[in-house]
């Protein structure tokens, strides 16, 4: 009999090849799209020869920046001079409001998925291939709708003025975050080994430096720099996993997450201002219960942090750790203690970024919420306040819908992710071909300490009976374990470990240290029960 407790985790495949069919099952993800919509996707591509009234961009230097494996491009940049000097960046957006009409077999579909799921070895779109990858992907050299936000920047980095139009733009270059890295650092090598014009160069290393403008100035407004490293796992042709590779968090990535937020926050403080209301992406501030633990858990770290109820004391504080060694144990503490961000039709402002304004505009290929604020913003645009304007029942259930439907989309891919990992340290213990790793202490309990592998980004018990021969006192002052005569865990302490149990059914892994000599080189006891 399954317990209740067990269907909090999505199960296993029976060989690893069919963990992903498993965990769709789970979370009951779609497998393929109903034939109406397959069949109104067949014909988007009618929908080009007829574009509307738009804006000709195709003969400005428009390129698009994205990993090395995406297959879609829904954003581009663009950066001019105006008159007085100031700069005038241009973010442009695929426009697929042009393709997926309110009503229609599409846009049923696409609300009812509401975003794409990236699965470690696929991807559940929200859109069908003939528009993700088809006419909305704004691929170089080929015409493409879009929707454009010219925002002007001062000298001193100010926003102050914004435009929006409905545009048709031809990309003159698909660069990979690599390739514009090395054109920030001086580089002149754009695609395909191709010699950069000095202009071109020139525009990169413009919109780069105005991106770091803009986030020097989020973070003197309050928001918080909290960088945690992607990992993206690494699977062989059998569903196994074979490693993970850390992606860099550089300057190129920096570049297009600021002009992002820098339109969204637009988009979003043009129509909401002028009365009317969107699915905003609200981010509440933490509750004061989260922040008392917090402070308490780094007290017995022997950091302080200060009036971290304060938003700009609790930014100067991540900033004040960027180099403690302990730095990713502490932002993880840090990050535990806020709010999901979530869509909602009655509020606004978004507390990690620091900014009053907040939508989601700049990706409707995999999100249905901007979607919706590409048609708001153009019914503004073509007929003003009151042609915008969305029921506010009607606003209500797409933020309800589109929370959980993007809370789904989460918990499969971390499920997926959690479920390659415990077959990586399982296979080791099958095999005995058992690795040592570094750990940290995240947590302590009467039972025993909670460790991270950073390596893995996988956390584990070990339990007390494995920490000492004599008896391990729980020390509720400072949240941690000691031992008589010497011997003390507490959070962020490292350890050598390696593992000892993989419990699917509960999702509990059970790790040794690897220093075991107090034991006598007798062999390990068997770990008890513990919660992750």
């Amino acid at each position: 009999m399954i317990e209740e407790n067990e269907m909090m985790f999505p199960p296993p495949g029976r060989t690893p090849q069919e963990d992903t069919a498993a965990v769709m099952k789970f979370y009951k993800l779609p497998k393929s799209f109903p034939n109406e919509v397959l069949e109104e996707a067949r014909h988007v591509g009618e929908r080009l020869k007829d574009p509307g009234k738009r804006l000709d961009l195709r003969k400005r230097f428009i390129f698009t920046c994205d990993p090395q494996s995406a297959r879609d491009y829904d954003d581009a940049l663009s950066l001019e001079t105006d008159r007085r000097g100031n700069r005038v960046l241009g973010v442009h957006i695929a426009d697929v409001s042009h393709f997926v009409p309110p009503g229609g077999a599409l846009d049923r579909e696409a609300y009812r998925r509401s975003t794409s799921v990236y699965l470690a070895d696929r991807v559940v779109p929200m859109l069908p291939e003939e528009l993700s990858n088809g006419v909305c992907s704004l691929v170089p050299g080929e015409d493409r709708l879009a929707f454009s936000v010219f925002m002007t920047f001062d000298k001193s980095g100010e926003m102050v003025k914004r435009v929006f139009a409905k545009s048709i733009i031809r990309s003159k270059a698909r660069f990979t975050y690599e390739q514009v890295m090395k054109v920030i650092k001086g580089g002149a090598e754009g695609p395909s080994g191709a010699k950069l014009g000095r202009r071109e160069a020139t525009v990169i290393r413009e919109i780069a430096a105005l991106a770091q403008e803009l986030r020097s100035a989020r973070f003197a407004s309050g928001a918080l720099d909290i960088e945690m490293p992607e990992a993206e796992v690494i699977l062989d042709e059998e569903g196994e996993m074979t490693g993970l590779v850390t992606r860099p968090y550089d300057e190129s990535h920096q570049m297009i997450e600021e002009c992002m937020v820098a339109a969204n926050e637009a988009v979003a403080k043009e129509l909401w201002s002028k009365g009317v209301k969107i699915l905003a992406r609200l981010h509440e501030p933490p509750e004061e219960e989260k922040l008392l633990m917090l402070r308490a858990d780094m007290r017995g770290l022997g950091v302080k942090m200060g009036n971290i109820a304060n938003q700009k004391v609790l930014a100067q504080f991540l900033k004040s750790i960027k180099s403690n060694p302990l730095y990713p144990t502490l932002a993880m503490m840090v990050l535990r203690s806020m709010k999901r961000a979530v869509y909602d039709s009655t509020n606004m402002g978004h507390f990690g970024l620091a900014k009053r304004f907040y939508a989601h505009f700049t990706s409707p290929i995999r999100r249905y919420p901007d979607l919706t604020l590409h048609r708001q913003l153009a019914a503004y645009l073509e007929g003003g306040v009151a042609k915008a304007r969305v029921q506010p029942r009607l606003l209500a259930k797409w933020a309800e819908h589109t929370s959980e439907r993007e809370q789904t989309a989460a918990e499969a891919e971390r499920g997926l992710l959690e479920i390659k990992k415990y077959r990586l340290l399982e296979e080791q213990l099958n095999t005995r071909q058992i690795l040592d790793y570094d750990a940290v202490v995240v947590k302590c309990a009467p039972f025993g300490c909670f460790v991270e592998i950073q390596e893995l980004a996988v956390s584990g018990l070990v339990h007390v009976s494995l920490l000492s021969r004599k008896f391990v006192t729980y020390n509720e002052s400072d949240h941690s374990l000691s031992a008589p005569g010497g011997g003390s865990w507490r959070i962020g302490d490292r350890i050598r470990v390696h593992v000892a149990k993989v419990d699917f059914r509960t999702r509990r892994i059970d790790f040794t240290p690897v220093d075991r000599t107090f034991l006598n080189r007798k062999p390990p006891r068997k770990p008890t029960k513990g919660r992750l």
